[in-house]
């Protein structure tokens, strides 16, 4: 199925504007996700070669370790075929307390020789109301084939002073449809969202995320951070102290970087970069997170993986989990299902040696 979507369905997709291409697999998947036939001839085929045994982890159960990351579902219309592709996991968003039209048009780039892209999107969605009022009318945790993370973000309208209240009405809206929540204070794209890593806003965020969190008692879901590849040493030990201060239950590392290695030095688009240019730098960060906290936070591990020798390089590097996405527009629908299997039958070897 891969080689057939890289010599068909790709070139299909790629003579047109990358947006415009993203837009019309995901209403395709919409409507696959509302056909019950079609979504179990997804499963059955995402199943095929997969055997992978569940991974407990932040009290949930992923039926395999490769999740789809935030910015494909941003608005929650199409994770259950996403989960019948394979997928262990799913995470909608980026959503926002406001909707919000995102910055402007074109701001999604392809560079298929570097199996990379640049996107601006700026966090285009329908806001924190209208994607639980959907939510709502879908199966709720603990009824799906995996879990499904709500990813928060700051509404661009919302100052920076004001950035925590945004974050907890997003927060009050949706967590009762989320498995686990991701707070994303690393996208790029959105001006001084990137400022809430600095170690006091961090902790204001996460403290208040937190106490909101436990006033949920038995309804309390797990909470995780994701960081940016451009922060420092030291700005990254901020963020792990706050996170285990305030209980968070894992990381997620990384978003894209704003950084522009080899090729991409005379590329002159604005926004993040990811895919295999970034692959390197998150691996980095997710083994110096889990040699920083001896193991004790958790740690999705995304940023350059297109086949099963990145994802096994995140999960030797520490990961407990992997995300995917910018590998799917290069490798296909089938990227999860197909990792998923090569790392069952990598810890099958592994477990024989």
């Amino acid at each position: 199925m891969g080689l057939l979507y890289r010599r068909i369905v790709r070139p299909i997709f790629f003579r047109q504007d990358p947006e415009h291409a993203h837009e019309k697999a995901v209403r395709a998947l919409a409507l696959a996700s509302h056909l019950a036939p079609v979504r179990a001839l997804l499963a059955w085929r995402g199943r095929a070669g997969v055997a992978a045994e569940p991974v407990r982890l932040f009290g949930l159960e992923f039926p395999n370790r490769v999740g789809l990351a935030a910015g494909f579902d941003k608005n929650a219309v199409c994770w259950p075929a996403l989960h019948a592709l394979g997928f262990g996991h799913v995470e909608v968003g980026t959503i926002t307390r406001h909707a919000q039209p995102g910055n402007p048009q074109p701001r999604m780039f392809r560079y298929p020789a570097e199996e990379a892209v640049i996107n601006r999107m700026g966090f285009n969605n329908d806001g924190a109301e209208a994607v639980a009022r959907r939510m709502a009318g879908q199966p709720g945790p603990g009824a799906r084939r995996g879990p499904v993370g709500v990813n928060l973000g700051k509404s661009k309208v919302t100052p920076l002073e004001e950035a925590v209240g945004d974050y907890l009405e997003s927060f009050r809206l949706l967590a009762d449809h989320a498995d686990y929540i991701a707070i994303n204070v690393s996208s790029p794209n959105t001006p001084d969202l990137r400022k809430l890593q600095e170690e006091s806003r961090v902790r204001e965020l996460l403290g208040a995320l937190a106490e909101a969190n436990r006033a949920r008692g038995e309804r309390a879901r797990p909470i995780l951070i994701k960081i940016a590849p451009d922060l420092t040493y030291p700005q990254i030990d901020a963020v792990i102290q706050a996170a285990l201060d305030f209980g968070l239950a894992g990381m997620i590392a990384t978003n894209t970087t704003l950084a522009r290695p080899g090729f991409f030095a005379d590329v002159n688009e604005a926004g993040g970069l990811s895919g295999r240019p970034v692959r390197a730098r998150s691996t980095h960060i997710v083994n110096y997170i889990v040699r920083a906290t001896d193991g004790k936070l958790p740690v999705i591990g995304v940023g350059g993986i297109d086949d099963p020798v990145s994802a096994g390089e995140k999960l030797d590097a520490g990961a407990a989990l992997v995300q995917v996405y910018t590998g799917m527009v290069f490798q296909g629908p089938w990227l999860g299902r197909d990792i998923a299997a090569a790392l069952t039958a990598r810890d099958a070897a592994e477990w024989r040696l």
